[in-house]
């Protein structure tokens, strides 16, 4: 069977709780809630007030790592004041993963690029996941949805340059370092924290302020793209390839041309070729829009 991608055109936090229903899937345990905290300056970022009703309803902790990157999020001291500045604390519990060492390593079984994937070491103290990602373009991966949230995004400071880096952190922002190779660890990163929870993962992807960048990005550009909805599903490579066939299926959207190209320059499909071909999921899926 194809596996389900949910989709309403109603954007709103109510929203995210229904579609999270229709997933007929109760997270077990202590749920871990990976979130985008928003580098500082970051306009497009969702915020704690959007997501704050399913991350209840789950009865969650929103969890973050810190960055390889400099910025307002590459150490723990000036992470933590970002997220109190953009009032992640102010209404659920907040966890900092990797706020101290050591780093959690888990294996990557049958990896194109990676053996092991470091994440932040309190990733062990949950059960389950819920992975909110806001749907964009990104600098490097040329789009970030699901399968980066999972890798990226669960990977500690370290483990974010390994994974850039391709297996050798110390070549994180080198040229040398072949991007498809990027888009491959990505995709071998997110592998493993799939078997580390056993699939006891759920996966909602919100398509609004549509940027070619990324919400790591202190200076990014305005949305290019009409905002086209929220889709929930199971599949971390169906959800994203749903919202890959909805900017392509744009075509009156003046801002499609340039997601499109800053998607196709960086190859970013390499992403979900590659997580499909380790058997994470499925590029074949079943589209069943809702109304609320």
């Amino acid at each position: 069977m194809k596996p389900k991608v949910y989709f309403s055109r109603s954007i709103s936090p109510e929203t995210v709780v229904r579609l999270y229903g229709m997933l007929g899937k109760e997270l077990k345990g202590r749920v871990a809630v990976k979130i985008h905290s928003g580098e500082e300056g970051n306009q497009n970022f969702l915020k704690p007030e959007f997501w704050r009703p399913v991350i209840e309803r789950v009865n969650g902790t929103a969890v973050e790592c810190n960055t390889a990157y400099g910025g307002s999020r590459d150490t723990t001291e000036k992470h933590l004041k970002t997220l109190e500045k953009h009032g992640w604390n102010k209404y659920f519990p907040m966890d900092l993963l990797d706020a101290e060492g050591p780093d959690l390593v888990l294996e990557v079984k049958n990896g194109a690029v990676l053996k092991k994937n470091y994440v932040g070491k309190n990733l062990a103290d949950y059960d389950s996941m819920l992975v909110l990602s806001h749907f964009k373009g990104h600098p490097m991966g040329g789009y970030g949805g699901a399968l980066k949230q999972l890798a990226i995004g669960a990977a500690s400071s370290f483990g974010k340059a390994n994974i850039h880096g391709a297996g050798e952190p110390e070549k994180v922002w080198s040229p040398e370092v072949d991007n498809d190779k990027f888009l491959e660890a990505m995709a071998d990163a997110a592998s493993s924290v799939m078997e580390y929870f056993r699939n006891e993962i759920a996966y909602i992807n919100v398509m609004s302020n549509m940027s070619v960048d990324c919400d790591c990005c202190a200076v990014a550009e305005d949305p290019c793209m009409r905002d086209i909805g929220i889709l929930a599903s199971l599949d971390p490579v169906a959800i994203d390839q749903a919202c890959i066939d909805f900017v392509y299926a744009a075509k009156d959207d003046p801002g499609q041309g340039h997601l499109i190209e800053r998607i196709e320059s960086r190859n970013g499909i390499h992403t979900i070729e590659a997580a499909a071909a380790l058997g994470i999921g499925s590029r074949e899926y079943e589209l069943i829009e809702t109304e609320d």
